[in-house]
């Protein structure tokens, strides 16, 4: 048994439908502005270039239930739904053809971001870890196994505040598939068991106030929904 100077951190998880058993979390990548509308309401051409990603700690994924924390340092807190992909295999250089091979399901996710300190990391060139890779910044609902559910290549994705629709779209409208998608980032990193991809948003994103309730779903994934609490 190794001998740590401190007690280890509790592995982050996240739950698995139907049944007891959690997913183990190893790293998180997100894709930026994966759909074409979401792209130009954030004033960037929405041609399709090369994907770009960045991270979240494993721990900033949270159960996307009860009350999430409103998170300090920001007056502008956004919502950005996403298809979440949980890798199962590991894989380095896979092809598209080959990339979905890797998954082992799918799950429903939001990507909380401090816009307005986003909007600061932008204008100075900085990197964006502030903005996105805070506590509880990823509320994710359970993982379905993709022997459940299939591969999913399009389907009503959607998000509402208070009941009022801010954002839908369809998984078919991603500038870059999940199959792309995976085999663009094995070329950058050895994808392992454990790595889970937020898939990117699609327009509509918008801000959240302390008491906001948030329901969203993605077809064929079922629905979350979650409050946002005190900070």
């Amino acid at each position: 048994m190794t001998d740590f100077v401190i007690r280890p951190p509790q592995q982050a998880s996240v739950a698995v439908s139907g049944g007891q058993a959690r997913f183990p979390i190893r790293r998180v990548f997100c894709v930026g502005r994966n759909y074409a509308a979401h792209a130009r309401e954030m004033g960037k051409d929405p041609e399709r270039e090369p994907p770009f990603f960045f991270t979240k700690p494993a721990d900033a994924i949270v159960p996307a239930e009860g009350s999430v924390p409103y998170p300090p340092l920001t007056g502008n807190l956004h919502h950005e739904i996403e298809l979440v992909v949980a890798i199962g295999k590991a894989g380095a250089n896979v092809s598209s053809a080959r990339a979905l091979d890797l998954v082992w399901g799918y799950g429903v996710g939001v990507d909380l971001t401090r816009r307005d300190l986003q909007d600061v990391a932008k204008r100075m060139s900085r990197p964006w870890d502030w903005s996105k890779a805070f506590d509880a910044s990823g509320p994710c609902g359970p993982l379905q196994p993709v022997a459940e559910t299939g591969h999913l290549s399009q389907g009503e994705i959607w998000l509402k505040v208070n009941g009022e629709t801010r954002q839908q779209g369809d998984l078919a409208d991603l500038i870059w598939p999940v199959g792309d998608v995976i085999a663009y980032l094995s070329e950058a990193v050895v994808l392992e068991p454990g790595d889970l991809i937020f898939t990117g948003t699609p327009a509509g994103v918008g801000a959240l106030q302390v008491g906001d309730a948030v329901t969203a779903g993605i077809e064929r994934l079922g629905e979350i929904a979650f409050t946002i609490g005190t900070p």
